[in-house]
Formats: C-alpha cells, sequence, structure tokens
C-alpha cells in the first residue's frame, strides 16, 4: 500500500498519528510530533471544554503545522466539545468510543476532515457510511478502551482494508518501524501510535506512570472490564480488585462503583501506582526509554524505511 492518501488528508510530512490519548496528550506532546512532521492529536477525553479551549490555543502558539483532537463519543460533555471545536475550526478530528453517525455529518458540513476509530469491521463500514474520511483500525494489543471482540491488529487490519475503501490508518501494538511496514503489508497507509508517546518526554502523564511503563514486561497487561467499556490496563492492586469482582460475577453497577470517579487521572496523571487505572498498550514491553517525541518520530520512520529496504534486499 501507499501512504500518500493519508500524508494528503491531514497534510502532512509523514503518515505518523500521536494518539489522543486520555492524560497524555496535552498540546506539549501534540506540538512537538505536528513539528517533527507527523499528525499531534490532542486528547479530549480527559478535559473540560474550557481546558481544550486552552490547549488549542497553546498549540496554535507552538506549531504552525496541522494538529486535531481526539473526542471520545461517551464524554459526557460531548455537545460542548463538539460546539468548541467547530468555534475553534480545528482541522482534523478523530472520534472513538461511539457511534460515527452521531457527529461526523455535523462536523464534515464544517469542512473538518473526520476520522473514527474502530475495532471491527462492522464498525468501521458504519464509519465510512457515516462520511469518514479515513478509519482507524485498532487491535486488541491498543491500550485504552478496546474491543470486546479481541481481534487482533494482524488480523483486523485486513478484514477492515477488505470492508471498506477509505484511508486505513493502523493502531494497536504500533510501537517500531518494523510494525509500521507489517501493518502497511496488510493493507494500512497510515500509523497511529499511543503507548510509545506516551512515555514520551511531553507526554503530560506523571513522571512515575511513564518510568512504570518501559518497566513492563509480557502479560503485565490486560483486558478488563469488559461489562462496562473494555480498557487494557496494567496489573495493579486496583486492576486485582476489578479482576476479583469480575470473577465473582459482579455487575455493572458493582464495577462502576469500584471504579468510581477519576480513577485514571489518579493513576496516570498523578502517579498512583497502586490505586490509579493505568491505561496502556501490550507494545510497553518492548519498550526500555522515555524520549523526546521528535526523536521518536524520526526513530519510528527511519526504523520504517529500513524494514521496508530489508524485504527488498532478500528478494
Amino acid at each position: 500500500m501507499s501512504t500518500k492518501r493519508i500524508t494528503a488528508l491531514f497534510k502532512t510530512r509523514l503518515p505518523i498519528v500521536q494518539a489522543g490519548m486520555v492524560w497524555c496528550s496535552g498540546w506539549r506532546l501534540a506540538s512537538a510530533v505536528s513539528n517533527a512532521g507527523g499528525l499531534g492529536l490532542l486528547g479530549a477525553g480527559s478535559m473540560h471544554p474550557e481546558l481544550l479551549r486552552e490547549h488549542i490555543a497553546k498549540m496554535r502558539k507552538a506549531t504552525a503545522l496541522p494538529f486535531g483532537v481526539n473526542v471520545p463519543l461517551l464524554y459526557p460533555e460531548i455537545d460542548k466539545i463538539i460546539s468548541l471545536i467547530l468555534e475553534e475550526k480545528v482541522p482534523v478530528v478523530f472520534t472513538s468510543a461511539g457511534n460515527p453517525a452521531a457527529w461526523t455529518s455535523v462536523l464534515k458540513k464544517e469542512k473538518c476532515t473526520v476520522v473514527h476509530v474502530a475495532s471491527s469491521s462492522k464498525f468501521a463500514v458504519k464509519a465510512e457510511q457515516a462520511g469518514a474520511d479515513a478509519v482507524v483500525a485498532e487491535g486488541f494489543e491498543a491500550g485504552g478502551h478496546n474491543g470486546r471482540e479481541e481481534t487482533t491488529s494482524f488480523c483486523l487490519i485486513p478484514a477492515v482494508r477488505q470492508a471498506v475503501n477509505i484511508p486505513l490508518l493502523a493502531a494497536g501494538g504500533i510501537g517500531s518501524g518494523a510494525a509500521m511496514a507489517a501493518a502497511e503489508a496488510l493493507g494500512a497507509e497510515g500509523f497511529q501510535v499511543g503507548t510509545r508517546f506516551a512515555a514520551s518526554l511531553e507526554s503530560s502523564a506523571h513522571d512515575d506512570f511513564k518510568k512504570k511503563v518501559i518497566s513492563l514486561q509480557e502479560g503485565d497487561t490486560q483486558l478488563m472490564l469488559k461489562k462496562l467499556a473494555p480498557v487494557r490496563l496494567i496489573r495493579n492492586d486496583f486492576m486485582q480488585k476489578i479482576r476479583e469482582a469480575e470473577e465473582s460475577g459482579a455487575g455493572k453497577e458493582e464495577l462502576a462503583a469500584i471504579l468510581g470517579k477519576g480513577r485514571a487521572k489518579k493513576g496516570m496523571f498523578e502517579g498512583d501506582l497502586s490505586e490509579g487505572e493505568l491505561e496502556i498498550g501490550q507494545i510497553a514491553s518492548m519498550l526500555r526509554e522515555i524520549l523526546p517525541a521528535k526523536e521518536i518520530v524520526e526513530r519510528l520512520w527511519n526504523e520504517y524505511k529500513t524494514a521496508k529496504e530489508n524485504l527488498l534486499a532478500e528478494e
């Protein structure tokens, strides 16, 4: 596949998108990625409307290059967030965790480029039917909110490629240039990277969380809370409570009570590694350094080019 449709759509030099992660994706990270040639996204999921407005203003001071906002559609203040995005004339909007038909046409009417994150071919088709300009196929490996189907990226990407005609980005386990090349071989035209940027120097996450991320081993994360909204978590005391409750047959209300409010902020932003909700992808077990976002983008792109050259050299 070619990456040209993605770079043309976003008006970026590189087909690399930094995911709009809660408590990680503020203006410092997003502007650094945009300035490095990718597309930086602000994570609206952990921002009240006025805080998002502040981050958009700081973003525009930090870069003149394209950027976007990621909006979880289950967000309680979604009407205000969408109105603010339109008022601020944000060029690119990634929607996730909800029905793409809800807001795509509203955003498109105001000339926004709209991309929807899907964990299944079914929802990728719905995104295309709703008028989305592109879709992200996010596999089971991803951090944060995830699909109940537990479809891995290697199965999801080709299935979505077969199901839709709009540009396709891959997400979930994309932490290296080699993974980008593999995703492209399966039909992806661009790459959304989350976990690698969550542990970057400019990430707004707490330093203790970042250090925890780069210490993880295989199997240290697990998809939990499937009765509420599936999310991949780092194993800690809080996750153990959730596990025990789920194994004892707890319903939505009981699980919601254990989760409470502000649990993700407590973990990722405030650094409570025991009782906080620590969201991260499986690829964390391959990371061992906290790097500047610019260096991450450069490494990803160089690794990607090297991987493709090595494949061609072996023919």
